[in-house]
C-alpha cells in the first residue's frame, strides 16, 4: 500500500507497534521515505494520536491479527484489536477531520458458512471463527458509522491475497518455499492438510490498488476485491511445482493429522460491483502470481545458501 501511494506521490506516514527504531519488516526497503508513527491496535488512544498528530488525507486501516488459527487461542484479544482499532480510527476521523477518507480492509473469511459462493458485498454472513466473526462486526460498525455520523468510510471485503512478502506460516507460502527448496535439493517433501480446500487468491499489489481506487471516489461505499476464481490447496502446489519443472504429486505428502473438515461454502468473491464501479480488475492471474513467489522464493534461496559458503 506505502509503495502505491508513493508512486502516486503521496506523503506516507505509516504506524508502528515498535516506535522508528524497531523493525518494518518486509518494508524495511521503505524505511526514510514514510514517516513513522507509534501506534498499537489494542491502545485505542495511540491510533487517536497518531491521526490527530499526522491529519491525513487517506486512511488505510490495514492492520490486524491476520493468522486465523490464533484467533481461537486468544478470541478476546482478536476481537479487541480488529473491532476496537476500527471504532478507534472511525471515532477519531469523526471528532477531529470528518473529511478525512477511511478505507477499513475486511475479509471474505466473514461470509463462512454462506449461502451462496461466489459471495457478494449483500450476502449473508455466518462467520465460523473468531477472526471472521470480529471481521464481519468492524465491517457492520463502518456502515453504521458511516451513515449515522456521514463519514467517507469504505470496507473493502478482500479474499486472500497473495505475494513473495507472505510469512512462510501460510500455507501458500510454505508450498512456494519447498517447491523452489526442492528444486534446489535442500528439501525432499513438503507436508500438507487437505488439498481440497478451495480459496480465491489474487496478487496483494492488486488488492491495494483497489482500496486506493475506492477512496477516490465521490460517495463511499462498500466492495468485494476478489478475483472470483475458484483455485483448490492441490492446484496450487501443481502450479508452483511445474514452475521448477516438478511434479507435486512426488513430492507432496498428506498429513492426516492436519486434514479439516471440508467446508460448506467455497470462499470465492463476485467482483461484479468493483469492476463496473471502480473500473477495477486484477492484473496478475494466478498462474503469474504463483510463478511470481516461486522465482522469488529460489532468488532467496539461492542468496542464502551463497552466502552461507
Amino acid at each position: 500500500m506505502a509503495e502505491l501511494l508513493l508512486e502516486k506521490g503521496y506523503e506516507v506516514a505509516g504506524t508502528v507497534r515498535a516506535g522508528e527504531e524497531g523493525s518494518l519488516g518486509s518494508s524495511e526497503h521503505l524505511r526514510g521515505q514514510v514517516q513513522l508513527v507509534r501506534a498499537e491496535l489494542l491502545e485505542p488512544q495511540t491510533l487517536r494520536a497518531a491521526i490527530e498528530r499526522v491529519r491525513p488525507r487517506e486512511i488505510y486501516h490495514l492492520a490486524a491479527p491476520s493468522f486465523v488459527p490464533a484467533s481461537w487461542e486468544e478470541p478476546g484479544e482478536s476481537a479487541r484489536a480488529i473491532v476496537g482499532s476500527c471504532a478507534a480510527v472511525l471515532e477519531a476521523v469523526r471528532d477531529v477531520d470528518r473529511e478525512m477518507r477511511v478505507y477499513a480492509c475486511a475479509s471474505g473469511g466473514m461470509f463462512g458458512e454462506a449461502p451462496e459462493s461466489p459471495q457478494r458485498e449483500d450476502t449473508p454472513a455466518r462467520p465460523t471463527n473468531p477472526y471472521a466473526i470480529a471481521k464481519l462486526a468492524a465491517h457492520q460498525l463502518v456502515g453504521a458509522l458511516r451513515g449515522h455520523d456521514q463519514l467517507h468510510a469504505s470496507s473493502g471485503i478482500v479474499y486472500n491475497h497473495e505475494s513473495e512478502r507472505r510469512p512462510e506460516r501460510f500455507v501458500t507460502r510454505r508450498i512456494t518455499r519447498a517447491a523452489a527448496a526442492i528444486s534446489l535439493g535442500l528439501q525432499r517433501e513438503l507436508t500438507l492438510g487437505s488439498l481440497d480446500a478451495v480459496r480465491d487468491w489474487s496478487f496483494a499489489g492488486d488488492i491495494v490498488r483497489g482500496a486506493w481506487l475506492m477512496l477516490q471516489q465521490e460517495h463511499p461505499d462498500d466492495y468485494v476485491l476478489a478475483s472470483g476464481v475458484p483455485h483448490t490447496v492441490a492446484e496450487f502446489a501443481r502450479a508452483a511445482f511445474a514452475c521448477v519443472d516438478l511434479d507435486a504429486e512426488r513430492h507432496v505428502r498428506v498429513d492426516p493429522g492436519l486434514v479439516r473438515a471440508p467446508e460448506r461454502t467455497a470462499s470465492v468473491g463476485d467482483p461484479t460491483k468493483a469492476r463496473e464501479r471502480l473500473g477495477w480488475t486484477p492484473q496478475l492471474d494466478f498462474d503469474a502470481l504463483v510463478e511470481r513467489m516461486v522465482q522469488a522464493d529460489l532468488r532467496s534461496l539461492r542468496a542464502t545458501a551463497g552466502a552461507s559458503r
